[in-house]
């Protein structure tokens, strides 16, 4: 037996409603081709590896964690932290391939798969294995038992009825069904570690199939990275400590509601800066004679990344040299637009006094308050 979806009352139903009206709008913002739009997905992936990984105490910077998703070493991210960064790249990517494929099929291999792709790098927290006893969640601060997860013996068999209720949805939003299928996995808690993030990954695995939005925009694992404290008292209150799928989900789902209703209003806000900051660095750019490439090392940087050559070469949409991307760079910051830090190969690039001002003033537009919509 799985925790059940509960019957949604009035007011979840219209919460949904709006969640789907936001969508909508979301969709069309970012349905017309802007030269940004690429530039913004890519950062919401990387927000969502990012915010994954810190939920499990692996933290890095987004830039850092923006290099690690082109293949690049990060700055200042530890090698532990690369690998687990690294792994869950390497698992959300192939969810974002297979999401569209109309021969997909989700099965308990694919669960092992994504698994041992997300904590292959470490052998003893036995990758794409069902865990071989009993597993706790303590209190990292007061070191409790907070969570003890049911028998391993239990664990194939729940992860069979897992897998069928992915397949065989009863019905409900596509919103639902994924917040459901996090909570049953993270509480089935089937692996000796990287639980957290197969649940996380397994929720954005539904909405991709159901295509509510592009992946990269559909997911909350950002707003869960933003909320921690808050998505542990949830989990505790659903599971009082112990498998229990008599209990009410409700609190759990009222609270995936309001996640994706708060990181859909967070997007439109950042669509729109994001407009507005990209047509303040063209101009930036023709005052200063700089290639039309060079926008998006302006907006990039300013939103707080670190440039690197070899970055900015894959930050553009086309083949440069390095000796291109260097040319480049050095007229950017002679521009006053970026400033250099580091010699050689270890060389890096930040915003610029002048571009952060700029930030700062389009950035006195305010999103939208995160009001309870269930007070």
């Amino acid at each position: 037996m799985l925790y059940k979806t509960p019957q949604l009352d009035e007011r979840e139903l219209a919460v949904l409603e709006e969640i789907g009206r936001l969508r909508s709008n979301l969709r069309g913002q970012i349905a017309v081709p802007r030269r940004w739009t690429g530039s913004l997905r890519r950062l919401s992936f990387a927000r969502a590896v990012q915010a994954s990984n810190t939920i499990e105490g692996y933290n890095a910077s987004l830039d850092d964690v923006d290099a690690v998703l082109a293949g690049e070493e990060p700055l200042d991210a530890s090698e532990e932290t690369r690998q687990a960064v690294a792994g869950y790249r390497d698992a959300m990517t192939y969810v974002l391939q297979i999401a569209a494929d109309p021969h997909f099929h989700f099965d308990e291999t694919l669960v092992r798969s994504l698994h041992f792709m997300m904590v292959g790098y470490d052998l003893s927290k036995n990758p794409g294995r069902w865990r071989p006893g009993a597993v706790w969640v303590r209190n990292e601060a007061s070191g409790e038992i907070v969570y003890e997860g049911p028998d391993a013996m239990l664990v194939p068999e729940l992860m069979s009825e897992f897998v069928g209720c992915v397949n065989e949805p009863e019905g409900s939003a596509p919103i639902v069904r994924a917040a459901m299928a996090h909570l049953n996995l993270v509480l089935i808690h089937p692996f000796s570690d990287g639980n957290g993030r197969m649940a996380r990954c397994a929720q954005t695995l539904v909405l991709a199939r159901e295509q509510v939005l592009e992946p990269p925009f559909a997911s909350i694992e950002e707003y869960l990275g933003r909320n921690t404290p808050a998505y542990y008292t949830v989990l505790a209150e659903v599971a009082q400590g112990h498998w229990s799928p008599e209990r009410d989900t409700r609190p759990w789902l009222r609270f995936c509601l309001t996640a994706h209703l708060r990181q859909a209003r967070t997007l439109i806000w950042r669509v729109e800066l994001s407009e507005l900051l990209w047509e303040a660095c063209s101009r930036e750019a023709e005052k200063a004679h700089l290639p039309e490439r060079a926008i998006t090392l302006l907006f990039n940087t300013a939103i707080g990344l670190r440039a690197r050559n070899s970055t900015y070469r894959d930050w553009v949409a086309q083949e440069i040299t390095n000796n291109t991307a260097s040319r480049d760079l050095q007229a950017v910051a002679e521009a006053g637009l970026i400033v250099a830090h580091g010699e050689r190969r270890g060389r890096f690039y930040t915003a610029s006094d002048r571009l952060q001002q700029i930030v700062k003033e389009i950035r006195t537009r305010k999103p939208a308050p995160e009001a309870d919509p269930f007070e």
